[in-house]
């Protein structure tokens, strides 16, 4: 897959990235409950689309595709924590909303420093790759939890 000439996933950084993406997406899919689920294949999906998006311009201009699909995931996190109990779609929610609002702050032209939008941008992803491994383990061990209190589960294996 190219933009603009050279290869999306080309550096070690982005590769990194795309390993933690699929680690933490298939661990939400293999362990979580439906709220993991639903939010792995919501980041999926989205990362996906924006990595297929090719408009090849740089930060300084308005990616309205990319902008979009942020803005879609966003609201697919307050939705998800507007329905659960859970604690981690509310932090999975704050840090894409810091990444739409790098987008708006490029779309009203205030010139943001391109490092400084792209570190906001990598940091918030990493952040709610943590917040969604954080919640799926959680929700995996609830659910142990509630096995073996229920005596369905035998002893715990080392």
């Amino acid at each position: 897959m190219t933009r603009g000439g050279d290869s999306v996933f080309e550096t070690i950084y982005s590769q990194l990235v795309l390993g933690a993406a699929i680690l933490v997406v298939s661990f939400a899919f293999v362990k979580g409950d439906e709220p993991e689920r639903m939010g792995a294949a919501a980041y999926a999906m989205v990362f996906l689309a924006v990595t297929m998006i090719k408009d090849g311009t740089s930060l300084n201009f308005p990616r309205w595709g990319v902008m979009g699909m942020e803005i879609v995931l966003l609201t697919v996190f307050m939705g998800i924590a507007w329905h659960s109990r859970r604690a981690w779609p509310v932090w999975a929610a704050s840090f894409q909303a810091l990444i739409v609002t790098c987008h708006i702050l490029i779309a009203a032209n205030l010139r943001p420093p391109q490092n400084a939008v792209a570190t906001v941008i990598n940091m918030s992803n990493y952040g709610l790759l943590i917040a969604l491994a954080v919640g799926t383990f959680w929700a995996w061990q609830e659910r142990r939890v509630a096995a073996m209190g229920s005596g369905k589960a035998g002893p715990p294996r080392l």
